[in-house]
This record gives C-alpha cells, sequence and structure tokens, in this order.
C-alpha cells in the first residue's frame, strides 16, 4: 500500500492537511493566553491557572491511548472530521459559561479533539512522505502548526470587541476548513501492521530503537507550554506591559517558522541527528540566558526569536529522525510515543512553572528549559541508531 498511497496524497490534500492543523493549532495558541487573562480577571490564583491549562493535555493524552485503534477503525477522513466537529462546537461554549469547573470539562474535550486532529494529520504526512523529501514535508507540517500557535495569541486583541469575538471567528475558520476536508479528502486507512508484533512490545520496541528522536517531542511540548501560559505572568512580574507580552509571546514561534523549512531541508542533507545535538546545545544556552535581559524589549524579543528558531522545529526534526532510523511498520505507534511525550511536556511545563512563580522564582522556568535541551544535545554522543532500516 506504500506506493499508492504516494500517489494519491496529492497536493490539495496536503494543503487540507496543513490547514487543518493551522487551526488545530490557533485554536491551542489562542485558548491559553485568553483563558489565562480570563482565569486572571476572575481571580483565580497562578497555581489553579497552570492546572487548569493542564486540562486541554489531559484530553490530548486520553485521545492518544485509542488513537490508533480508532484511526484503524474511521480511517484518515472520518477521524478528522469528528476532531473538526468536537474543537468547533466546544469553542462556542466558552465565553457565554464562565465557570472554572466546567472550562475544564471543555478544555479536556478540546484537547480530544486537536489531538485527534493532529495525530491523523501527522501520521498521513509522514506514511506519504519519501525519506529524501521527509524533512522538507515535515518541517512544512510544523511551520503549519506554529502558524498557526503563533495566530492564536492575536486572539487577545480581539477581546476589545467583545469576549466571544475570538471564539466566534476561530470557529468559522474551523468551519470553512471542515468544508474542504468533507468535500476533497479521500477516505484512507493506514496499512495494516502484518506479523504479530503484539500491542505493548510495540511502543516499547520503537522507543527503544529510537528514543533520541522521540524525546524532542517532549522538550517541545514543555517548552511550548510553559512559555505561553506562564510567560504572560512572568512578564507582568517584571514590568512588561500587557501589549509588549502579547508582542513578545509570539516572537518564539515566529523564530521557530523562520528556521523550520532551512533546518528540515539541512536535516535531509547533513543528518538529523547532528542537527538536533547541535540546536539542543545552542537553543538551551538561549533559555538559559533569557532572563538575564530582564524588562529590555528589544533584546528579549532577539533572544526569544534565537532560542524559538533553534528549537521550534524539534517536533518534525525528532518525527523525521523517527521515521529514518525505524522500520515502517513501528512509525503509528512512534508516533503515538511521540504525541504522548509531547503531552507529558506539556502537562509538566505550565504546571513546574506556576511552581517556580508561586515560590517566586521567575527565572526558574528559562533555567529548567536551558538545562533539559543542553543536557538532550549532549546526550546524543550515546545515542547511535541500529544499522537495520527495512
Amino acid at each position: 500500500m506504500s506506493n499508492h498511497m504516494h500517489q494519491k496524497v496529492t497536493r490539495t490534500h496536503y494543503l487540507i492537511l496543513i490547514a487543518v492543523i493551522v487551526v488545530a493549532g490557533s485554536t491551542q495558541g489562542m485558548l491559553l493566553p485568553v483563558l489565562a487573562i480570563f482565569l486572571d480577571q476572575m481571580g483565580v490564583s497562578e497555581m489553579m491557572n497552570g492546572l487548569n491549562a493542564a486540562a486541554l493535555y489531559i484530553g490530548s493524552f486520553a485521545m492518544m491511548l485509542v488513537a490508533e485503534k480508532v484511526l484503524g477503525a474511521l480511517g484518515f477522513k472520518k477521524l478528522i472530521v469528528g476532531g473538526l466537529v468536537l474543537v468547533l462546537v466546544t469553542l462556542l461554549i466558552f465565553p457565554w459559561i464562565p465557570n472554572i469547573k466546567l472550562w475544564f470539562v471543555l478544555r479536556l474535550i478540546i484537547g480530544i479533539g486537536d489531538s485527534a486532529l493532529h495525530y491523523t494529520s501527522q501520521l498521513w504526512v509522514i506514511l506519504s512522505s519519501p525519506s529524501q523529501n521527509r524533512g522538507r514535508n515535515l518541517s512544512i507540517y510544523g511551520m503549519s502548526y506554529g502558524i498557526g500557535f503563533s495566530l492564536g495569541p492575536l486572539g487577545i486583541s480581539l477581546l476589545s470587541y467583545g469576549k466571544a469575538v475570538p471564539f466566534i471567528i476561530l470557529s468559522f475558520c474551523i468551519f470553512i476548513v471542515l468544508i474542504f476536508v468533507l468535500v476533497k479528502l479521500p477516505n484512507m486507512r493506514p496499512e495494516k501492521v502484518v506479523g504479530v508484533v503484539n500491542e505493548k512490545h510495540r511502543f516499547r520496541r520503537s522507543y527503544r530503537i529510537a528514543w533520541y528522536a522521540l524525546i524532542p517531542a517532549l522538550l517541545y511540548g514543555y517548552m511550548e507550554a510553559s512559555m505561553n501560559s506562564s510567560f504572560p505572568l512572568y512578564g507582568l512580574h517584571i514590568g512588561f506591559s500587557e501589549g509588549q507580552i502579547s508582542a513578545l509571546l509570539p516572537a518564539i514561534g515566529i523564530g521557530g517558522l523562520l528556521l523550520q523549512l532551512p533546518l528540515g531541508i539541512m536535516s535531509d542533507r547533513y543528518g538529523r541527528k547532528r542537527l538536533l545535538m547541535c540546536c539542543g546545545i545552542a537553543g538551551g544556552i538561549t533559555f538559559s540566558i533569557l532572563p538575564l535581559a530582564g524588562d529590555h524589549f528589544m533584546l528579549s524579543i532577539m533572544l526569544m526569536m534565537l532560542a524559538g528558531g533553534l528549537v521550534g522545529s524539534f517536533f518534525s526534526l525528532g518525527l523525521a529522525y523517527a521515521a529514518d532510523v525505524l522500520p515502517r511498520d513501528l512509525l503509528p505507534a512512534a508516533n503515538v510515543v511521540a504525541s504522548f511525550q509531547f503531552n507529558i511536556g506539556s502537562v509538566v511545563g505550565p504546571s513546574l512553572s506556576g511552581i517556580f512563580m508561586f515560590y517566586h522564582w521567575e527565572e526558574g522556568m528559562f533555567i529548567m528549559l536551558g538545562l533539559s535541551y543542553l543536557l538532550f544535545g549532549l546526550a546524543g554522543f550515546w545515542f547511535s541508531p541500529p544499522r537495520q532500516k527495512s
């Protein structure tokens, strides 16, 4: 099936998958800061605020437990449609019922829908990309998510027109993408895995073979969620204005976007492991020195763009590297593992940063980020992938 999969994914299909990811990214990018501001106005503590933000990722977790089975049963198209409908309907409920308990449940549901969209479109792109373009295709995929995620915080500036406005506009965009998916995408299923590799072992085997390629997903989730949910509070603490914060937040995403494609193409040419190590070490150093910029706006924005540029491709580069070192039948399992790690990182990030803030160690969030990327970069010296590529 791999061959007719290559032919059947046309440019139109690829563009629609990209649009799906842009709206999935925008949903996450908008909900984190906008709801953080709402909760702050409702007088909710920073720690509770961080925990409420984690609900989205708990929903993603739940989805990842069953993603492979659900995809096998429904096929790619139906799962994408289901995810879009879930996110669209839930988004419209938020502004009308401001209740922290209900919001927790709504964020869970968004998490389920969003991770269905990610898992499905990401796997579709991986399975239909020939290996010599894999880095490029996945970095375009990663860029689209980044574009969506960076557009999300613009929702903050729409709040002045009414609390519901950002939610309504985003839902409308999702609706349009949904129409395209329904009309244009073929309903394909992933190939059945031949051989009697039992379920449990598939995850363990993919991790054993490709652990170094799967950790970037964890680091990326950790970085992205802690920056988006805790940086606004950090910024207010050290004296940035709300306007400056909404300009600084996308800087990481923009840095990631600018370097995503060049790094993807470089990884096709010079090897992904080498690139992951260099970016990890350089990115780690950049994050660690960020607090030294204090409330210096231009310096902060430059450092954040640099840090984002260096580590913003971690998710897609890691996946492309996993696809290099794993046999094809383990790719769906590795994809689940990567998404799992992304979610673990995304839950740990805001919770840790929230705790640092609670104890008035605001810089802690950057020091921890820097250390984890540095350690990852150095760990590359211990990793050598097996030679058996099917």
